[in-house]
């Protein structure tokens, strides 16, 4: 199955439609209590916000880009980026209370939710992973995949792979955890297995599809498609913004202005070709090619709307993952909670 490249799909002016979109969600309605700072830049200091980032993540281009478009002095904010090792870290810090927003998938945040610490979540991007193979290699298709060595970003109940083996079994009638050899490791390990022909094919987090892609590798299958291919439409996004409930009495008005300034700076990045100009540093393109591959595949994942019909998907999703994971992935205590995607006044 060939996907046709991202940047050819969307038009600019459907980026820039699906950013706007962004702006009319109900997480990003105003909060009774929201001071706005005026003049000066400083915060009120139910305005303060604390955000966990990974020191090479994607979370830190918006924030850079919020931060150079002056759009949290505009929502009254000061914003302090806190600088963690592991997407764990993140889980741990949030959960400590040291910092009150991450980015993290919806299905960590449900489970916590189920555990009996309440989380929120508004999605951050609604680019997913891909299979990505040699461009003249073997794999021209689903099928190709029995027998093979499949390189996976994660463990065994990372969901892109937990949703590639279900789409497996729906259109092949076989697992992939035993009908082919799954490999399991860092994202940057295995796109070297890739590129040394180790394995012969990987799935992996958009970011190291899109430097796979400039090196000439080929999109086997984007995930959003294998989640279509489920009967899940539209493919609902993973991983969003997560923070816990019991902060929304001190600092709801301070997420609520960030999510509006999230949602003002992709409609930047969505446009403007010299936003990405300015944070490309951060990005650690290795070459032009690599660098517009990024930006193309950050620009194609720019949510949109998110109501009743995702809120569905979400649902029909978390079936899915459940039903191929089990207990292990969802819990003890397995169930959808609509809440968690609530208005943030809620």
């Amino acid at each position: 199955m060939t996907i046709p490249h991202l940047s050819a799909a969307l038009s600019r002016r459907a980026w820039l439609a699906g950013a706007a979109a962004l702006a009319g969600l109900p997480l990003l309605a105003a909060l009774p209590g929201a001071v706005m700072a005026q003049g000066s830049g400083v915060a009120d200091p139910a305005l303060r916000l604390r955000i966990g980032t990974l020191k090479f993540g994607t979370l830190n281009w918006l924030l850079e880009t919020i931060r150079a478009e002056g759009l949290d002095r505009r929502e009254g904010l000061s914003v302090e980026s806190v600088d963690l090792a592991s997407g764990q870290a993140t889980t741990v810090a949030l959960q400590a209370g040291d910092v009150d927003l991450i980015v993290s998938d919806w299905l960590w945040a449900l489970r916590r939710t189920q555990d009996g610490e309440r989380m929120r979540f508004a999605p951050f991007s609604n680019a997913l992973g891909a299979v990505m193979v040699a461009a003249d290699g073997p794999v021209k298709g689903l099928a190709d995949l029995k027998g093979r060595k499949i390189g996976v970003a994660g463990g065994a109940l990372d969901k892109s792979w937990l949703l590639l083996r279900a789409y497996a079994r729906a259109e092949l009638g076989v697992d992939l955890a035993t009908a082919a050899e799954p490999v399991f490791g860092a994202a940057p390990l295995v796109s070297e297995q890739l590129a040394l022909s180790r394995i012969d094919a990987v799935l992996t987090f958009w970011p190291y599809a899109a430097r796979l892609d400039a090196r000439g590798f080929r999109r086997l299958l984007d995930v959003k498609d294998i989640i279509k291919g489920l009967g899940i439409d539209p493919a609902p996004p993973l991983v969003g913004f997560v923070w816990r409930n019991a902060v929304m009495a001190e600092r709801g008005a301070a997420i609520a202005g960030f999510l509006r300034a999230a949602a003002a700076a992709n409609r930047v990045l969505a446009t403007s070709d010299a936003a990405w100009d300015r944070i490309r540093p951060l990005m650690q393109a290795a070459d032009d090619a690599e660098f517009a591959r990024l930006r193309d595949y950050y620009r194609a994942g720019i949510p949109g709307s998110f109501g009743e019909a995702e809120r569905v998907s979400c649902a029909r999703l978390y079936q899915v993952l459940a039903q191929t994971g089990g207990e292990e992935l969802v819990g003890p205590n397995p169930g959808f909670d609509r809440a968690l995607f609530g208005p943030v006044g809620e």
